[in-house]
């Protein structure tokens, strides 16, 4: 389901629901976004910065996925 470009201004929730084949993605970085309650909440750009990941690269990764 393609609903444009992910942003890193998206909750982690939105873009799990609306992409679901992104979820290799947070298991490559080790983030348990998945199931964790903050997911519903949190921006990847916040998300990001916890785990001390470039967002940018994480963007793209993800935009690659839902891409495939």
């Amino acid at each position: 389901m393609t609903c444009g470009k992910i942003t890193e201004n998206m909750n982690i929730k939105e873009v799990i629901d609306k992409h679901p084949e992104v979820v290799p993605v947070f298991q490559k970085y080790n983030m348990g976004c998945i199931g964790c309650i903050a997911a519903s909440f949190e921006k990847l750009s916040d998300i990001a910065v916890v785990h001390g990941i470039d967002v940018k690269k994480l963007v793209k990764d993800l935009n690659d996925a839902m891409e495939k």
